[in-house]
């Protein structure tokens, strides 16, 4: 009632009350989300609106009592109304998510140690769900899936936090922005090379406008697929901002083998038939049977089977489904969302990977040899810059399908003419 009285906006004071609620209950109290995001369709459906910002303040209240009886039912307590309670059970929240399960995937991914721990930040709110002239995106310096030196990314107006990361509308992309509030968006452009400059590296930029004023929220150095790494190092050393051997050191090793992986042949595409259209997360394609939660995905990955993931929208608790799927498929979201995905051309040197590799030969200190188990994957790597043997397996040369019955017969045969015959 406060918020709505200060701000003279009712329908923006019980937006962010029934958004507080939503996620207080999930992230704090572990409540399934989706039991509120049911709650939400409902009432959308009924009131005859597709995106929560078609909800009046009366709708919105109307939702609220409905979220804290929902709270009740799995708490067996009221939500809590004093602020403090709130923001010291909010803080917990955030420590006691370093030791959960998703937490541990990912640092395991990323080689993070554990004993980092992390930190909590407390600061005021700004919000981009006060009407037309408010809005929030998620924005990148660089493209994140080409390396293309163009500015990239999404938002929504009269829109907060997760909405354009959590897919819940489909966003509009960042060159919208540029007609809709020139200044605004020249503003965000000299912040983003700002800050490219400073850290040295693509950006990835959360922003949120408030009745016209802009405000950076977070940066960080951007995700990238295997091919943008490369294309960003080689363009960040030809720009002067780094030297080759900080280009070298910022490229992932494990992101080089991504490039090592095939995608569709042109032949193939030819006669597929596409039964629907999206927006795509990144170059590359993935095939697999199709999986409608994470732990069938995990499941089904456990005993060998590909699978393609598909969910309405994806949140962090996929994550581990993600990771065992060749594929992510979303009904919601943009090419920022959650469920943005990473795939994969045929291996060439050539382009940035050829210029990499040949700052990595000029400053290397180890010498690289392949093994030789059989003629193709030799000749492979001598494609790749081998420099030599280092191991030779004999074993392997048996196992062609025209030789291992002669071994066989060799192995089991009970007289020397036997195996001579077989040799």
């Amino acid at each position: 009632e406060g918020l709505a009285a200060v701000t003279n906006n009712p329908r923006f004071a019980y937006d962010s009350y029934r958004r507080f609620i939503q996620m207080f209950s999930d992230v704090v109290m572990q409540q399934e989300k989706s039991k509120y995001e049911r709650i939400l369709d409902e009432v959308k459906s009924k009131k005859g609106v597709q995106y929560d910002k078609d909800l009046s303040a009366e709708d919105l209240k109307e939702i609220v009592a409905m979220f804290k009886k929902l709270y009740f039912k799995g708490q067996g307590e009221e939500f809590p109304q004093d602020p403090r309670v709130q923001l010291i059970e909010a803080v917990k929240a955030v420590f006691r998510s370093w030791d959960n399960d998703r937490a541990n995937v990912y640092r395991r991914m990323h080689d993070i140690p554990y004993e980092w721990g992390t930190a909590v930040n407390v600061q005021s709110m700004v919000f981009g769900n006060m009407g037309d002239d408010c809005g929030t995106g998620v924005a990148f310096s660089r493209n994140p899936a080409t390396g293309k030196n163009e500015f990239y990314g999404e938002y929504l107006m009269n829109a907060q936090g997760e909405d354009v990361v959590a897919g819940i509308r489909t966003p509009l992309p960042i060159a919208t922005l540029k007609k809709q509030n020139p200044a605004v968006y020249e503003q965000f452009v000299n912040i983003a090379k700002t800050l490219e400059k400073h850290n040295k590296d693509m950006q990835d930029m959360e922003f949120t406008i408030e009745k016209g004023k802009l405000y950076m929220l977070q940066t960080r150095n951007g995700k990238r697929t295997a091919k943008a790494a490369l294309k960003i190092a080689v363009d960040l050393v030809n720009e002067g901002l780094i030297t080759e051997k900080e280009a070298l050191m910022m490229i992932d090793p494990k992101q080089l083998d991504a490039l090592l992986h095939p995608q569709f042949e042109d032949k193939a595409l030819k006669n597929a038939k596409p039964i629907a259209e999206a927006l795509p997360a990144s170059p590359g394609a993935a095939c697999g049977k199709i999986v409608f939660t994470a732990e069938r995905a995990k499941e089904l990955a456990a005993q060998k089977e590909k699978v393609v993931l598909v969910r309405l929208e994806t949140s962090p608790e996929d994550i581990e489904g993600m990771m065992a799927s060749q594929g992510v498929l979303t009904a919601r979201g943009g090419m920022t969302s959650h469920a943005a995905v990473v795939a994969t051309q045929p291996a060439k040197i050539s382009g940035e990977f050829a210029t990499i590799m040949k700052w990595a030969d000029k400053y290397r200190a180890l010498k690289v040899r392949t093994n030789a188990d059989n003629p193709k994957d030799a000749e492979n790597a001598f494609s790749f810059g081998a420099e030599g043997v280092g191991l030779c397996r004999t074993e392997h040369m048996f196992f062609e399908a025209d030789r291992i019955p002669a071994v066989r017969e060799m192995i089991v045969s009970s007289s020397v003419e036997e195996r001579k015959k077989a040799l």
